[in-house]
């Protein structure tokens, strides 16, 4: 059973762009689909984490390989993917892009009536300090520069797909309109894509044993036909009737395999959602007690058992208590790293490195996730889930450092393209990050 209705492949060697490729959530997802990709990251950390897991990648600044370095990168990408980063716009975040959004979206209309990059810069300079909320607009400037790069014989990329928190669904809306109506390309001429109804789907809709929520956007080039959203393989987890939809409901588990229609309309099967239970190595029963948003009120903290997904995975994972039914702590008592990837859909001994791992772990694309919107966007058929619970091969430094060359120009150590050290570490998952970190915080994200 696949998440795409379509197995009719239209690419024939598909090469992805990861644009903010984290630790590498998509570029783990497109190996599992027999795609290469090319990452590109500005964190040092995550960059490492790439290495070790055999990644692909470029240490760099989105922005600065666009305006610098975009004839450098290969020829044969064909696809642009990307997530910006989404602090400044999820609640969670200090909601300087919320704000910021109607001046972001005058402004991509701006880049689709041909305004210089230079009076862009201008414009996005105008909107404050954190330019975490102009990244937004990265996307389409590839998909732009692309149509004017002579290495490129000004060939547009065949597919793009943009994942984002709910609150840039508007957005992404403008993005679609923008496709759709076409890019500027030569001359007068217009490059058209076709698009799929943006939405916002449910992580665990997917399999993915965690409650998120992340707004797709996939859009083809209109000689390939129109792309779909990928069709949902579980039921989605309901907070206010938890027993619905999972492995314990009789109604779920008689209802497996029966069909429901999916957000844009197609048909799929669906089995309950997956929980913590059936993915961690703890011996059950266990909860975790998440204490991200609760301002330090005990009151306010939600728990989740091993029979329920877990909450959503976020840079602050290291804070939730694991514990026993009857409150007392679990063995260990904070969900470890690569527990923290296993409920991103990781595999079990992914390997993290680095520093602030939590936030690594909390900032990627869970990979199965990304393995069904990949495999609807490029029409592929979708790999068993289980192979993403198989070990993964760390590489040998030998690898490590030619991989290492590749991405930051030497094999050993950053070189002069990577971003300065001082900006490289992770960036903060919500506007109270600043607050510095305890010893003891620091040694559980390092876990």
């Amino acid at each position: 059973m696949t998440s795409s209705d379509a197995v009719a492949p239209f690419l024939k060697d598909p090469y992805i762009l990861d644009l903010f490729a984290g630790p590498g959530g998509l570029d783990v997802a497109a190996q599992m689909l027999g795609a290469k990709s090319l990452g590109i990251e500005w964190s040092k950390d995550a960059c490492e984490t790439r290495y070790r897991a055999g990644l692909e990648t470029w240490h760099a600044d989105v922005s600065a390989v666009r305006r610098d370095r975009f004839h450098e990168l290969p020829s044969e990408l064909n696809v642009l993917a990307g997530g910006p980063p989404c602090q400044t716009y999820s609640v969670a975040g200090n909601g300087l892009g919320r704000k910021a959004l109607d001046k972001v979206e005058k402004i991509l209309h701006a880049l689709m009536e041909r305004v210089s990059d230079e009076e862009i810069d201008k414009r996005l300079e105008e909107l404050g300090d954190d330019r975490r909320t102009a990244l937004v607009l990265e996307p389409i400037r590839y998909a732009i520069k692309a149509l004017s790069c002579p290495k490129r014989d000004e060939r547009p990329f065949d597919v793009i797909v943009l994942e984002q928190v709910p609150q840039v669904k508007a957005l992404w809306g403008v993005y679609k309109d923008a496709l759709a109506a076409g890019l500027p390309g030569k001359g007068e001429a217009r490059v058209k894509y076709e698009v799929a109804e943006v939405a916002t789907l449910h992580t665990e809709a997917y399999g993915v044993p965690q409650t998120r929520r992340r707004t797709i956007l996939i859009a083809r080039l209109a000689k390939h036909g129109a792309p779909r959203l990928p069709l949902p393989t579980h039921h989605i987890y309901n907070p206010h009737k938890p027993e619905r939809g999972g492995p314990g409901d009789k109604k779920a588990m008689a209802q497996a395999g029966q069909t429901v229609l999916s957000v844009d309309g197609g048909q799929a099967q669906v089995r309950p959602w997956v929980t913590m239970g059936e993915v961690l190595d703890r011996k059950a029963p266990f909860q975790v007690r998440s204490n991200y948003g609760s301002g330090g009120d005990p009151k306010k903290r939600g728990i989740r058992t091993d029979l329920q997904p877990s909450f959503t995975v976020t840079g602050k994972v290291s804070r939730n208590a694991v514990q026993h039914a009857n409150g007392t702590p679990h063995t260990p008592d904070r969900l470890t790293i690569p527990e923290a990837g296993i409920l991103q859909t990781f595999p079990p001994n992914y390997p993290w490195w680095g520093g602030d791992r939590s936030q690594q772990v909390g900032n990627a694309v869970p990979p199965l996730f990304g393995m069904h919107v990949l495999a609807a966007a490029l029409s592929l058929p979708l790999p068993p889930e289980e192979k993403l619970r198989e070990s993964w091969p760390e590489t040998d430094e030998a690898v490590r450092s030619r991989l290492r060359k590749e991405g930051c120009g030497v094999p050993d150590k950053c070189g002069p393209d990577c971003p300065k050290p001082e900006d490289q570490s992770s960036p903060p998952a919500s506007s109270d990050s600043s607050r510095p970190r305890t010893i003891a915080s620091a040694k559980r994200s390092a876990k």
